[in-house]
């Protein structure tokens, strides 16, 4: 027991010095090495199981878990742990832990430029990063939903040819990392998806490492007039087939 769990609760809410508790480092992820096609089936599959659980999605279930068989053990593992997880869950007990663990936790944000930016006025350039990255690959976003969404990046790389979908899976990667912890603390059974995400991708460097650690620590920023970071997202140029004018 630490000190301060031993400290009464009178004495403990009158320590107000600043001192911070040290940073915890989350779980590690290996890297597993993956084929074109493992990849490829891995995101569509973390897409699809990811995406809001309609009725027409959850009947997409039985054909994704049929379809990561052939994935290496640590990646068919988390998935079927996910599907372990939700045994016995029907329709509206999923959506509704969906809505309670994505809509209402700050760091269960399943938009990668709030990790980044958080609500702050420069998101809207951080989301503009992402509609040129998707026009310059030669694709144009057509979904109701910010580009920045996981399961739409997901998709992305898992049809595109093009290697800018993994950049921006790797100029992201902190927030995917920090999703991944929020999600194990609250036992989620999606933290299995984005931990199946995280072995599909890299090793992480340690500046991303670093970042990830504040992250997870201070959570994603509030308001911060003046702010340029938009993660390690570089500007994309359109693509030369495309007519960017429509």
């Amino acid at each position: 027991m630490s000190t301060a769990t031993r400290l009464p609760a009178a004495l403990a809410a009158r320590v107000n010095f600043g001192f911070r508790a040290p940073k915890v480092a989350p779980r590690f992820i290996a890297a597993v090495p993956l084929t074109a096609d493992q990849g490829v089936i891995a995101h569509m599959a973390a897409s699809i199981l990811l995406d809001y659980p309609t009725p027409e999605r959850q009947r997409q279930f039985s054909l994704v878990r049929s379809g990561v068989v052939g994935l290496p053990d640590p990646l068919r593992a988390a998935f079927d742990a996910f599907f372990t997880g939700i045994a016995g869950w029907n329709e509206q007990q999923l959506e509704t832990h969906f809505t309670a663990t994505f809509d209402l936790k700050r760091k269960c944000c399943p938009y990668l430029t709030y990790y980044a930016a958080g609500d702050t006025r420069r998101r809207g350039m951080a989301l503009v990063r992402f509609v040129e990255a998707y026009r310059a690959a030669g694709w144009q976003v057509d979904a109701d939903e910010l580009p920045d969404y996981l399961p739409m990046v997901l998709e992305f790389s898992a049809l595109s040819d093009s290697p800018i979908a993994q950049e921006l899976l790797a100029a992201h990667r902190d927030g995917i990392e920090v999703l991944r912890s929020a999600l194990e603390k609250v036992d989620s059974p999606y933290a299995h998806l984005v931990e199946a995400v995280c072995l599909s991708l890299p090793l992480i460097d340690d500046e991303t490492r670093e970042r990830y650690l504040n992250l997870v620590n201070e959570g994603p920023p509030t308001e911060t007039v003046g702010m340029t970071y938009l993660g390690n997202l570089k500007p994309f140029s359109a693509h030369p087939n495309e007519d960017v004018s429509r």
